[in-house]
């Protein structure tokens, strides 16, 4: 598994790469700012080395304000299917929706004070590497803080709603079932009404777990 790390701290950089590396990660490069971010990426992907995931911070050089997600975004755009993982210090709203509205597949959002498990944050490079999601509670909180969610959600019960939510942190049913204490069959029952009054039918194209959590963070 190939990864990038882009954090302007040399320490933390450092850190980071040996955290990885001793797990059996391949960290492929190592950036300071944005830009070296997006050369670094471009010239495996020349080489034929995309590499799996990107663990980028938001806040690089130059002006050390949203430099490293502005990259990521174009990054995505460039390679969709490149795993992005943003772990920073706090929520850079206008990005941080940009970079989950299109697919959730394959992108996190993690924030450095709230990882209090090493093993967690290994699995969460892991997962969003394989395409699949880490998104920390505080970030979904934040985004949905702005929106105008209940013209789209109304519809929706509390407890379809707290499902919803923990859908959106990439949880599973299984462990949405053990959070919230009831059955997985109780689950599958929310996750289905979910769908049913988010008018997401059936398709064999179009993900439905994975378009009602861009409906939850883009309403």
């Amino acid at each position: 598994m190939r990864v990038v790390i882009a954090e302007d701290s040399v320490l933390l950089r450092e850190g980071l790469t040996r955290l990885l590396t001793d797990r059996g990660l391949e960290v492929v490069a190592g950036v300071g700012d944005g830009e070296a971010l997006l050369k670094a990426v471009h010239d495996l992907a020349a080489e034929g080395r995309l590499p799996d995931v990107v663990v980028a911070d938001v806040r690089m050089p130059p002006t050390h304000t949203d430099e490293g997600v502005k990259a990521c975004v174009a990054l995505r755009a460039a390679h969709p299917g490149l795993g992005i993982l943003v772990l920073s210090q706090y929520v850079e709203e206008r990005y941080a929706g940009e970079l989950l509205a299109g697919s959730t597949r394959g992108v996190g959002y993690l924030l450095k004070d709230r990882v209090a498990d090493v093993r967690e944050f290994v699995d969460a490079v892991v997962r969003v590497a394989g395409g699949g999601t880490a998104l920390d509670p505080e970030v979904v909180q934040q985004l949905l803080s702005r929106s105008r969610r209940g013209d789209v959600l109304a519809a929706l019960t509390p407890r379809e709603r707290e499902v919803l939510g923990l859908m959106a942190e990439g949880r599973t049913n299984a462990a949405i079932a053990a959070r919230l204490v009831v059955s997985d069959g109780a689950v599958e029952k929310h996750v289905s009404n979910i769908f049913l009054k988010l008018g997401l039918a059936q398709s064999q194209q179009d993900h439905r777990r994975v378009l009602a959590v861009v409906t939850y963070l883009n309403s």
